[in-house]
């Protein structure tokens, strides 16, 4: 069964500090304030017409509380509860009103543990693609892709792919034919999630597009100029997975951000799939340069969907390899 998945479209992400917050992603980053109050920031890029992609929720503690897709209806949404309750994994209906902007919506633990979201319905805003005079930092665009570290890549490939009918683009492979990482879509682009091998499960990374490379090399400029040079922690650079351009950033609470731009079109039914061998050189950063450590040991951390308790992190499945690489 193929359900009516469109895209990767908001995450939900815990933060200590509303206004440091506020002051990398808004001015630094560039990305609109939809809307905000004491305890959440609603967050969109300038080519988003809905009210948001990103919600910055004050906590104690940084998490994350949801990764959402959008699908295409009510009847969709309503057919996909039924596919999860129908396996026992236990989703929860978030009604509307519930949250900001979002219309019903309902909450699960995948296969690997992570707190996904599907809904159909936003709230609409203005869209600021033209508004160049409002253009600053990063000047991002819209959500890219979600990156998760799972403790059985195989596990989570076989129940996207087969169940839920999402496309691989691109995979790595160890030397004895074993799924280290796999790169899946609903869009019509590289992925709106990637699943790599490690301690799990945890959020690696959101990615957000950016219009052009030279965008990313202004945002370095602007984080040093505002005193974030040392919010960069990868890159600028361009992956050989994807031959996107990337740029990698912490956030004031340890989430890390993508910047990213580049990739290509997978539209066609006959696409085939990229393999790469864990030992390639190119696939780790096109150009040969090499990831820190923080890139290998840390990861945001997932919150459950019923009891709002941080997950466990289990160990992986296939032993850790320093130069695993992901995008």
């Amino acid at each position: 069964m193929t359900f009516s998945i469109i895209r990767c479209a908001r995450a939900v992400l815990h933060v200590t500090d509303l206004n440091a917050s506020r002051d990398f992603y808004e001015r630094a980053l560039g990305f609109v304030v939809t809307e905000a109050d004491d305890m959440h920031l609603y967050l969109r890029g300038l080519e988003e017409y809905h009210h948001h992609s990103l919600v910055l929720k004050k906590a104690k503690q940084p998490g994350v509380e949801a990764i959402s897709y959008k699908v295409y209806s009510e009847a969709d949404l309503e057919e996909l509860y039924q596919f999860f309750a129908e396996k026992q994994m236990n989703p929860k209906w978030v009604e509307a009103g519930e949250q900001r902007a979002v219309g019903r919506a309902f909450r699960v633990r995948d296969v690997s543990g992570l707190p996904l979201e599907f809904f159909a319905n936003m709230e609409t805003v203005e869209r600021l693609l033209q508004r160049y005079d409002v253009y600053r930092g990063a000047r991002v665009q819209r959500i890219d892709h979600f990156n998760c570290a799972v403790t059985d890549v195989q596990k989570a490939y076989d129940f996207y792919v087969n169940e839920l009918g999402f496309a691989c683009s691109e995979y790595t492979e160890t030397e004895d034919k074993k799924l280290w990482a796999a790169w899946l879509h609903r869009k019509q682009n590289v992925h709106d999630v990637a699943f790599m091998n490690g301690k799990g499960p945890r959020l690696h990374h959101i990615g957000f597009w950016l219009s052009d490379q030279l965008s990313l090399i202004h945002a370095c400029d602007v984080l040093a100029a505002m005193g974030y040079a040392s919010s960069i922690e990868r890159g600028p650079g361009r992956h050989g997975l994807s031959n996107a351009f990337f740029l990698y950033l912490r956030d004031p609470d340890g989430h890390r951000i993508e910047l990213y731009n580049g990739d290509y079109l997978t539209s066609d039914p006959d696409f085939k799939p990229i393999r790469w061998d864990i030992n390639d050189p190119r696939r780790q950063t096109f150009w040969g340069h090499q990831a820190p450590d923080s890139w290998f040991e840390e990861a945001s951390i997932v919150l459950d969907v019923h009891s709002g308790k941080p997950v466990e992190v289990g160990e992986p499945a296939l032993e850790q390899m320093k130069p695993t690489f992901i995008i």
